[in-house]
């Protein structure tokens, strides 16, 4: 089964070597590729560099790690959906999200490629902050709160059985994205991650939650905004109406 990694970034020079290395270390293998949107901190240069020079834990990097650039601050969906089409086109089986910034521990992949293809398998898997209650390490209570009740707000909305809709550490079978139309897809920011598992539940697929633990980033500086959750209180109250 060959396993690809997709993680956004900008401005992720503090933390992606490091990242890269941890996930080349794992007993399991997984590709990686990174798509950067024109980070002005050099994270893509520093990614090219690990491409010519490989790391210490991880034989043959130059064919494990890819780099796709794109020009400009374009957005966490969109990257995602690049990096989708990128991997459905080399014949990836499953595919999986993750910050670059540790908040989600790398060791984890295995626990939901595990899940994903175990006795009672599931065709997207969620790492899970809230599934046996609230696994969240450093954000500040206004942030928590927020992030709690936006999950809650959208299985209200949508009834779909996911206690971390939000979430962003998320496995997808290849044959979810083979038949998600991702030009349909609206939502560009954190909205993004709803719309993605809404339209694979409405799409009839298995999704499961695995209990993570997420630590806000120690390094580097936060993407979130009030203009992404304003998209995504928005959008999800279009999410039932919509043909899927």
């Amino acid at each position: 089964m060959q396993k690809l990694v997709i993680i956004p970034t900008y401005n992720e020079c503090e933390n992606i070597a490091a990242v890269i290395a941890r996930v080349f270390s794992l007993p399991e293998e997984f590709d990686i590729l990174i798509v950067d949107d024109g980070s002005p901190d050099g994270t893509a240069d520093i990614v090219r560099s690990l491409q010519k020079e490989g790391t210490e834990s991880a034989a043959n990097v130059p064919a494990r790690l890819h780099l796709l650039e794109r020009q400009g601050k374009l957005g966490l969906g969109s990257a995602y959906i690049a990096g989708f089409r990128w991997a459905l086109e080399r014949d990836y089986d499953w595919i999986f999200e993750m910050d670059a910034d540790f908040s989600h521990n790398p060791d984890d992949l295995i626990r939901l490629y595990h899940r994903a293809i175990g006795q009672d398998g599931a065709d997207v898997v969620v790492g899970s902050r809230y599934v046996t209650g609230v696994n969240v390490v450093n954000w500040p209570m206004s942030r928590l709160l927020m992030s709690w009740c936006a999950s809650k707000y959208v299985r209200f909305v949508t009834r779909m059985p996911v206690r971390d809709a939000t979430a962003g550490f998320v496995c997808y079978s290849r044959r979810v994205l083979q038949r998600i139309d991702f030009d349909a897809v609206k939502m560009r920011g954190y909205g993004f991650q709803i719309e993605m598992k809404y339209t694979a539940w409405r799409l009839g697929f298995t999704i499961r939650e695995v209990s993570i633990i997420f630590i806000d980033r120690t390094l580097g500086t936060s993407k979130m905004s009030s203009g992404i959750f304003s998209e995504a209180f928005w959008g999800v109250i279009s999410l039932p109406f919509r043909r899927i």
